[in-house]
């Protein structure tokens, strides 16, 4: 979004941040707009790829981007400290994943929200960090999707006095806030199992979380 032209734009107009007509910073901002339901078509477009005359590497890229994936929704309790005067513990709602490997779930030691996710602008979320994690979410709407998705640094911020309860073991995992997982993708929270996945493993050794093999 360009906040001086007032318009969405494309990846392609942005360079190094900023709109290429204008030359102002744009921003990440949730509109109201149409989407072609892609998921309904996935199938066909894969099946139909297969019949064109395009080099391979050109097909792998749109089944990228036709972005099929099979998996499961798992839900992740939550518990929540009040902060303040006759603060006390509560069982809150839920936080919903998608995942690929169901089957990691035991290796899964964190949970990561997107900054879009809309769990962060609930008025019943407490967190002794309220400050920084809304700080942290304005700094992402800079980014495109783009750069959040290629950036190397993986960069976030804890929520403190919020955790989630792993549905296998039972035991309380801390939760995060990171640019590296897009809200546009599955459910826009992941559970991160740093022993099978390279950013989560990244993210995990640099904020010394516990790394479980399954």
């Amino acid at each position: 979004w360009c906040p001086k032209d007032q318009t969405v734009l494309a990846n392609e107009q942005v360079i190094d941040g900023h709109c290429e007509r204008c030359g102002t910073e744009v921003e990440e901002k949730r509109l109201t707009q149409w989407f072609l339901k892609i998921t309904q078509y996935a199938d066909r477009l894969l099946k139909n790829l297969e019949t064109l005359p395009w080099r391979e590497e050109i097909k792998e890229a749109q089944r990228a981007w036709i972005g099929k994936s099979e998996g499961a929704k798992l839900r992740f309790g939550l518990t929540m400290s009040k902060h303040g005067p006759g603060a006390k513990d509560f069982v809150s709602p839920y936080i919903e994943v998608f995942t690929t490997r169901p089957d990691t779930l035991y290796g899964a030691t964190y949970l990561v929200l997107a900054p879009e996710h809309p769990l962060l602008s609930d008025v019943g979320l407490t967190m002794s960090n309220m400050g920084e994690v809304r700080a942290y979410v304005e700094a992402t709407k800079k980014k495109t999707e783009r750069e959040r998705s290629e950036n190397k640094e993986k960069t976030g911020v804890r929520l403190e006095g919020v955790m989630a309860i792993n549905p296998a073991t039972k035991e309380e995992i801390p939760v995060f806030v990171a640019d590296y997982v897009l809200g546009s993708y599955g459910t826009g929270a992941i559970m991160a199992v740093p022993a099978h996945d390279e950013r989560d493993y990244e993210f995990a050794k640099k904020n010394k979380l516990p790394i479980l093999s399954v």
